[in-house]
């Protein structure tokens, strides 16, 4: 029979694999906190069960639940019909490094506290900008300007100063007059310079009109948008962990204009099994419960002047997702990621070569093309530039 107060596994065991073996294996059924996902969590499972039993259970559960072990029939019982899954091809070396990385994980992470120097370097780590070149350069027009004004202040200050020892006349401070006051005159007396008070003046319109037009290029451009959703939905762990295929939640993207918003019963079909406890996946049971549906905050929107279809473009073109979107599967909180201009469309059919394989209905144009250019044929040689092409 198994021991309820068993020694904790571990030892000299590899918890680094551990860690990947348990992601790759374990992971979509169990958590290593209390945490229940389809099986139990499994903290301090080292506890409660002797690693001879572990190793036992791992390599083949359905023949200890059939030996009449207690605490396998009771798992059983309240799991059932749910089994878990043998898993035969790990050793007990893989065995004992998974349930060390499950021991370790359960462990409180001790944070040390950063030296001087480190603290130091973490302080002046610069944080991520979003700012355009465009906003970059007129940061540094602005600073170089102020950087020339005061430095031309100082210069007049020191002619000022050297002309009146030249001449024989007593300094500033020699009169009794503070260089403080000494400074402000000279200041106002720059002022005061037709050609200088030119410069500054162009400048500043200069400055004024370049903000302006910068502004009104960037009106209805939504890059970097990322909207809290009502559902924490993490595109990192489903698409980048999980490798669900996007298809699988966005099933217009192949057939139709829009790549649709997934439906709760799509949801389902995993949830209905898998962390049905969590806030977030009660939020959907909530939302099929009153048969209102999930208010999800659009992220991509296109005006309504332009037409734009994703089954010409996935379907046909076999244009991948992350080309518009970016790498979805890196996101953790959805965000628009390429400006979706004009322009940035225009670049991109005047870039991007036709996906003419195996598709009969470009044998002809290919034809054509060939004849006149040596190039490849791409989306603007078939009328990718067409205003009507997106405008009608």
């Amino acid at each position: 029979m198994a021991q309820d107060a068993a020694a904790p596994a571990g030892g000299g065991a590899d918890v680094e694999k551990g860690k990947q073996l348990f992601t790759n294996q374990c992971q979509q059924c169990h958590a290593v906190t209390d945490e229940k996902v389809i099986g139990p969590g499994l903290k301090d499972i080292t506890k409660r069960r002797d690693e001879a039993w572990l190793i036992k259970w791992i390599h083949n559960p359905q023949a200890v639940i059939s030996s009449g072990d207690a605490y396998a029939v009771a798992l059983y019982n309240q799991y059932q019909p749910t089994i878990m899954q043998s898993f035969p091809d790990l050793s007990e070396d893989d065995i004992r490094g998974i349930l060390a990385y499950i021991e370790s994980a359960g462990q409180p992470a001790v944070e040390a506290a950063p030296t001087g120097s480190a603290a130091a370097t973490a302080g002046a780590a610069p944080a991520a900008s979003n700012e355009s070149p465009s906003g970059l350069f007129t940061f540094v027009l602005v600073a170089l300007l102020v950087v020339m004004l005061l430095v031309l202040g100082v210069l007049l200050v020191i002619v000022t100063i050297l002309s009146k020892a030249v001449g024989g006349q007593p300094a500033a401070g020699q009169e009794g007059t503070s260089f403080v006051t000494g400074l402000r005159k000279n200041l106002a007396a720059a002022a005061g310079n037709s050609t200088l008070r030119s410069i500054v003046i162009w400048l500043f319109v200069f400055i004024v009109v370049k903000q302006t037009v910068d502004g009104a290029y960037s009106v209805g451009v939504q890059q970097g948008y990322a909207p809290k959703q009502p559902i924490a939905f993490s595109h990192k762990l489903h698409a980048g962990q999980y490798q669900i295929d996007c298809n699988y939640c966005h099933v217009g993207v192949n057939k139709g204009k829009s790549a649709t918003i997934p439906s709760a019963n799509i949801c389902m079909n995993c949830h209905g099994v898998i962390k049905k406890e969590s806030p977030e996946i009660q939020k959907i049971y909530q939302a099929i419960e009153s048969d209102t549906p999930v208010e999800w905050i659009r992220v991509h929107n296109l005006p309504d002047l332009a037409y734009f279809n994703h089954a010409q473009h996935v379907n046909v073109g076999g244009v991948q997702c992350q080309s518009c979107h970016g790498e979805v599967e890196t996101m953790e909180v959805m965000e628009q990621r390429s400006s979706l201009t004009m322009g940035w469309c225009i670049d991109c059919h005047r870039k991007t070569e036709v996906n003419t394989k195996g598709n009969a209905y470009y044998d002809k144009l290919v034809a054509l093309h060939n004849k006149s250019s040596k190039e490849p044929l791409r989306v603007a040689n078939i009328g990718g530039l067409e205003c009507s092409k997106c405008h009608y």
